[in-house]
């Protein structure tokens, strides 16, 4: 009788590790951990938006709507309760998502209207905090990156055969990925109206 459950125990092992389950628990092991890094630069560019608007608010004061713009985008991000549970619910993915996207959009405003005042473009301080806002906007991308190919990696895994039989048996799902908010306007090519007076 003990031999027939140490046989038993040792298939059951032995089918485990040879259908993805130890896979995909590296694999969602590595999702979080790119997450986690997602969310460590994005919560960087957060930090930096006070300092920036205070920055602006000193040389364009009157320019209140996109202050206020930047300032309810880091609050609505600020509201949202991030983390790896996140991933499990597509809404609140959705959410987050759009969150950020609210923020990169609220943040250019905030950059064109900078073009508008000279000395707020030659303060070293703006200058500053332009460049640490660029750097975490490239460490956003390189860390958004990360987490669609460990993303990729893992639905990959989920999906095929004979792992996608342990995803069922263990109720094992897909994650969600970033995707793009507006394919329409990313698709349109930009209007260039040479005609356009000149700033």
């Amino acid at each position: 009788m003990k031999f027939l459950k140490l046989l038993t125990a040792l298939l059951v092992f032995l089918s485990l590790s040879g259908c993805g389950y130890n896979a995909m628990q590296a694999q969602d092991e590595q999702i979080k951990a790119a997450w986690a890094e997602v969310l460590n630069q994005y919560q960087r560019r957060a930090d930096l938006v006070p300092n920036l608007v205070n920055t602006v608010k000193g040389y364009a004061a009157h320019e209140k709507e996109v202050l206020t713009q930047v300032t309810e985008a880091r609050a609505q991000i600020g509201a949202l309760k991030l983390s790896p549970e996140l991933l499990a619910d597509p809404a609140s993915f959705a959410r987050f998502q759009q969150a950020q996207s609210q923020m990169s959009s609220a943040l250019s405003r905030l950059l064109v209207v900078s073009e508008n005042y000279p000395a707020l473009k030659a303060d070293g301080a703006f200058r500053d905090l332009q460049a640490q806002l660029e750097g975490s906007e490239n460490r956003i991308t390189v860390a958004r990156n990360r987490y669609i190919k460990a993303v990729q990696e893992y639905n990959t895994t989920v999906r095929s055969f004979p792992s996608n039989l342990t995803a069922m048996a263990f109720g094992y799902q897909t994650k969600p990925s970033f995707e793009v908010q507006d394919e329409k306007a990313i698709s349109a090519a930009p209007r260039v109206d040479f005609n356009a007076p000149a700033r």
